[in-house]
């Protein structure tokens, strides 16, 4: 099967073409687009059920005359492909079994429509590329990591997902369901918490985590923002308070996938348009996984950083501009002395973010929950362990790998 992720990796490949040929769970015949919508060079539509050669055949006139349905599996094969509307495209079939076709088109919307259109005038039920791929792999965790890949924003979250998708999470269940057996509550909830532990983990694996730069105006945020990102995406003016929207940029830092987000100049103002960008960045900073609070050192300490830090949610403070003057000692939080102007601070800046967004990166095929279903399931397994209750934990567990 061809990539149904089309990014930078050759990984997301290999796992899918890992995955086993097995045919759909109903009589019915499915078809799915494979490839990312766009305008690619080439385009994969899969046909897979009791009828998939017989739906295919109907439309498709292979070059050298002979029916598909003559052919042996196995078999690539050039010809044209009648469309819905009745014009014919030429591409390629690929017989993959008795009942599965792969249809390579032409890239772009139109041509893959046209040819969707045909398939299900012919009686065949389109699916969505996540059911397809979920069909063709019936363990249920390694489906819902294959699925997870496609959403992996770098190579290192891929190969956490890989990791699952190969049996890591499967394998620390099995353990742990060994010590069920045995009665050995203690290690179990021990299992099942070391699990829990890597929920958020899990999580950001197909999204970035959330970092908001905060602090006052002309503290150096948009400066900052820039450094981090290598490149201008916001915009760096003398003025105080002229970023009054929140800006946002994906990056990568040491391999996890971030969301940093530039917002308004935290300070009290009469002007309603300044107000409403500063209530934006304070939920920005609510709804934050990581704030870097800038504090300019040039500046006194102030009550809107105090507020920042509050909020209660994890902070890094920043005292920036270090190249204008050292971190003044008037009480304020201890913090990374940083300039956007020298580079100064900026590297141990995005090893630090990285070390408190995952403090303890998962080693090579440890196990991680990757959803709320399995996290649901697994927090009923450690209520029931902790409380002796060891038949309902195995019950919670064996939904947890279900095929």
């Amino acid at each position: 099967m061809l990539s149904i992720v089309g990014r930078e990796r050759g990984i997301v490949v290999t796992a899918m073409n890992q995955a086993a040929e097995t045919g759909p769970a109903d009589e019915r015949t499915l078809f799915a687009v494979l490839t990312p919508p766009g305008r690619g060079a080439v385009a994969t539509v899969g046909v897979r059920g009791p009828r998939a050669v017989e739906i295919v055949a109907r439309r498709f006139a292979p070059a050298a005359g002979k029916p598909l349905t003559k052919y042996p599996v196995g078999r690539v094969l050039f010809g044209r492909f009648r469309g819905s509307g009745g014009a014919d495209e030429e591409l390629v079939v690929g017989l993959v079994s008795r009942n599965e076709v792969e249809v390579h088109c032409h890239g772009g919307l139109a041509a893959v429509e046209a040819i969707a259109a045909a398939l299900v005038a012919e009686g065949a039920t389109r699916i969505d590329w996540r059911t397809w791929s979920q069909q063709i792999e019936p363990d249920l965790l390694a489906s819902e990591a294959l699925v997870a890949l496609a959403d992996a924003r770098t190579e290192r979250t891929a190969d956490v997902l890989l990791d699952q998708y190969r049996g890591a999470l499967r394998s620390t269940v099995r353990r742990i369901e060994g010590d069920l057996r045995r009665a050995d509550a203690f290690a179990a909830a021990a299992g099942l918490s070391r699990l829990l532990g890597r929920t958020e983990l899990g999580r950001h694996l197909t999204r970035p985590w959330r970092v908001v730069i905060a602090g006052r105006p002309n503290a150096g945020k948009s400066s900052l923002m820039n450094a981090l990102l290598g490149f201008q995406r916001s915009i760096v003016f003398a003025e105080p308070g002229t970023t009054r929207d929140v800006l946002t940029a994906t990056t990568a830092l040491d391999g996890w996938p971030v969301e940093l987000a530039d917002t308004a100049g935290l300070r009290t103002s009469g002007d309603a348009v300044e107000a409403e960008g500063v209530e934006r960045a304070l939920r920005q900073v609510r709804g934050a996984d990581l704030v870097l609070l800038v504090c300019d050192v040039t500046a006194e300490w102030s009550n809107q950083d105090r507020d920042v830090l509050a909020t209660g949610k994890r902070a890094l403070v920043i005292h920036h501009k270090c190249d204008l003057a050292d971190p003044p000692s008037d009480g304020r939080p201890v913090g990374l002395a940083v300039s956007s102007l020298s580079g100064h601070g900026i590297e141990v800046l995005c090893s630090g973010i990285a070390t408190r967004l995952v403090p303890n990166p998962p080693q090579s095929g440890e196990g991680v929950p990757i959803n709320d279903r399995q996290t649901h399931l697994l927090k009923q397994a450690l209520d029931a362990a902790e409380r002796h209750q060891f038949a309902a934990a195995g019950f919670a567990l064996a939904e947890l790998t279900k095929p």
